[in-house]
């Protein structure tokens, strides 16, 4: 059994794209970031850069057995699996070189407006910034759209760059952006949206309760972080 420390990000979602269409057993272990909850030191023991999502496998010899390896880093997203969810050979190392290139530039550049919306994060809209990141997320779009044109998914066959990318670009209306201004991207949106493991992976992401208010507290929980925030006090 898998104990995947989670809350319903878009980081949060790739995981689960990624175990639901791998059919490997896990456990939801919800982790509140709005109410701090990545900072408890029972988190920390278990990711100490108090960021989820984090996997805790707790039979990994068996997976082993079967013929599955799965690594996986939070920011540099990594994995070897000999499974459907990511391509071999050939295939795994057109995802890595032109997957990644796509997925790197692309999600620090989004995020910041990805989670909901930068008008509602921000305590003070500045116009420049707004406008600057708006563009720059148009512009990845773009990659991502030509990235597409005379394929159905980023490495080809659908891969962990696909379930990696797709999280991000469910909130585009938050983000400025119309798929319809992207038809490669619209294409293969939906037809990532309609996989029955993506639609299994959000079903479990519907039963958390996040529609909390942006307060001021809840800002500097999640945009205040300190060397002390990580203390686990």
């Amino acid at each position: 059994m898998i104990d995947l420390y989670y809350w319903p990000t878009p980081n949060g979602h790739k995981i689960t794209m990624f175990l639901e269409e791998a059919g490997l057993p896990y456990r939801l272990v919800p982790v509140n970031i709005g109410q701090g909850e990545q900072f408890k030191a029972e988190f920390l023991a278990i990711s100490p850069n108090n960021r989820m999502p984090a996997l805790v496998d707790h039979n990994p010899l068996e997976r082993r057995r079967t013929d599955l390896r799965i690594r996986i880093r939070r920011d540099s997203y990594v994995s070897r699996a000999e499974d459907r969810a990511v391509p071999s050979g050939r295939r795994a190392r057109q995802y890595r070189s032109a997957g990644v290139a796509v997925l790197a530039s692309r999600r620090p550049r989004a995020d910041g407006r990805a989670e909901s919306s930068l008008l509602a994060l921000c305590a003070r809209k500045i116009p420049y910034a707004i406008e600057r990141y708006v563009k720059e997320t148009n512009r990845l779009y773009g990659v991502l759209d030509r990235r597409l044109a005379g394929r159905d998914f980023v490495a080809g066959d659908y891969s962990i760059a696909d379930m990696a990318a797709y999280p991000w670009v469910v909130p585009h209306e938050g983000q400025g952006q119309k798929l319809e201004d992207f038809p490669h991207v619209k294409r293969w949106f939906e037809a990532i949206k309609s996989r029955p493991a993506t639609v299994r992976a959000y079903a479990l992401a519907a039963t958390f309760d996040t529609s909390s208010e942006m307060t001021e507290e809840r800002r500097k929980i999640l945009f205040g972080q300190t060397a002390a925030s990580g203390a686990g006090k």
